[in-house]
């Protein structure tokens, strides 16, 4: 008797799955080192931001090291893109590290904001387009 009820039990628990063991969802942890994430940042109007950009930017062309620059001057013209300087800037750390595409764009743009500007003649100069 004790037999059949343990079968029984058996039965009822072996159909309803309440014996069964399921894995834990898989999850992937979060990346410690933040730099390995690739979000999308979102970036708004902030001309303050876009100033503290270009000081840093500025800070990495006086020690030479112009890619680590263009980050940062392209990064300030994101959160201020109606700010010429950026862009100004932005040509001049492409000019230094040989990326000739990246600085036409950036000085069009900067001539486009600044057609006025005391740099502009030579901006013009350089890309040669002095009329």
């Amino acid at each position: 008797m004790a037999c059949r009820f343990l079968l029984a039990l058996f039965c009822i628990f072996a159909g309803s799955g309440l014996g069964q063991v399921k894995p834990p969802p898989t999850v992937d942890p979060p990346e410690e080192d933040e730099t390995l994430v690739k979000e999308k940042k979102e970036y708004e109007f902030n001309p303050i931001q876009a100033m503290s950009e270009i000081k840093i930017g500025n800070y990495y062309m006086k020690k030479g090291s112009y890619r680590a620059a263009s980050g940062r001057f392209l990064e300030a013209t994101l959160w201020d893109p109606t700010n010429p300087e950026g862009f100004y800037e932005l040509g001049r750390a492409h000019e230094k590290a040989g990326n000739q595409k990246g600085k036409r764009e950036a000085w069009t743009k900067f001539l486009e904001l600044a057609p006025e500007d005391k740099r502009a003649a030579e901006v013009k100069k350089k890309l040669g387009t002095v009329k």
